[in-house]
């Protein structure tokens, strides 16, 4: 079979958001149209999540160029929780290669919640995906280094790459995850009976629950969403983080399953890569233009901010940056 990366490369679609004055004020116009919305609720099955304020509302939007616009409460810290996985994934992708991460981790949607049981039995080799809890920490355990101190430590390093700053980790909502940790450790052990953990599944699952527990804000993740959208390269520190190719192969991912179930209907709407957390967080990216991120703790019954949806539905419209959206070319005729 052709191996698809030996090919040469080809042209890549870019463009730009609008000018800042008008990206600006299509930002703020999201906020004040959705900051009114109270439907949903907090998490509640990490009971440290259950405590968080649930009118808490931030936009944040970073373009390729560097220019960041926010409104809100985007400097409020809150957990990375599942986004962490697409940034992991990137990670482990820079570190075994292509191929070899879509052999060992999976890459098609599952069709079922993020911390289903049945989606590994359902397949036959037993793999899921990076985006689902059970592909997830098969994910961690493929992060480079020999102990699980030397993983979280290459993990953090990464991830606050990702973000342009130091990322801390949140003790208290790590120690309340770590207390309800069960069913992950379970399906960790479950996966290393059918060869698919890497490491202990104990220790991996233990780091798998300190990354969900990094603190990062709305501004972070757009700064993160668009590192995978300029090439893999921070726009505001100028760093290199990953490789342009391994941007292409999470965005892919995030497209398919970054919703999970509701992966399609995200796409349906928005027409982005995305990429949920029951911390209140979404991350979306628009190749080329930027990262886009939202911050609000409301969920829905698919553990989605509500009003996070919403502004992202809004801004993707707004902004331009639907990558499905296309108008007929000026004096298209029939051949």
């Amino acid at each position: 079979m052709t191996d698809l990366h030996d090919e040469p490369a080809g042209r890549v679609s870019t463009g730009t958001l609008p000018e800042p004055d008008t990206a600006r004020a299509i930002i703020d116009a999201a906020y004040e149209r959705y900051r009114g919305v109270d439907d949903g609720v907090v998490a509640s099955y990490i009971p440290a999540l259950a405590t968080v304020n649930p009118d808490l509302f931030g936009l944040a939007v970073v373009a390729a160029n560097g220019n960041v616009h926010s409104v809100g409460d985007a400097l409020h810290p809150f957990t990375i929780q599942s986004i962490s996985k697409a940034f992991v994934f990137a990670l482990v992708l820079e570190a075994i290669g292509a191929d070899e991460a879509r052999r060992r981790l999976g890459v098609n949607c599952t069709g079922l919640p993020f911390n289903s049981v049945m989606a590994i039995e359902l397949q036959p080799d037993r793999t899921t995906n990076p985006m689902v809890n059970s592909g997830a920490i098969s994910t961690t355990s493929l992060v480079p280094g020999d102990t699980a101190e030397a993983k979280w430590e290459n993990l953090r390093a990464g991830l606050s790459a990702f973000a342009g700053r130091e990322l801390v980790m949140d003790r208290e909502v790590y120690a309340s995850e770590a207390a309800a940790n069960g069913r992950n450790s379970g399906m960790a052990h479950l996966m290393h009976s059918y060869g698919r953990m890497w490491f202990d599944p104990d220790e991996s699952t233990d780091v798998y629950t300190r990354q969900c527990s990094l603190l990062v804000t709305a501004t972070d993740l757009a700064a993160m969403g668009a590192t995978l959208a300029n090439g893999g390269v921070n726009p505001i520190t100028a760093a290199r983080v990953i490789a342009p190719a391994n941007c292409h192969r999470v965005l892919a991912v995030m497209m398919t399953c970054g919703l999970y179930e509701n992966s399609g209907e995200w796409l349906y709407d928005i027409g982005l890569p995305g990429k949920s957390g029951v911390g209140g967080g979404i991350v979306t990216v628009s190749p080329g233009k930027g990262g886009l991120a939202t911050f609000s703790p409301r969920l829905d019954d698919a553990g989605n901010s509500v009003r996070g949806r919403l502004a992202t539905a809004y801004l993707s419209r707004q902004l331009g940056i639907n990558l499905l959206v296309s108008a007929p070319s000026v004096g298209a005729t029939r051949s």
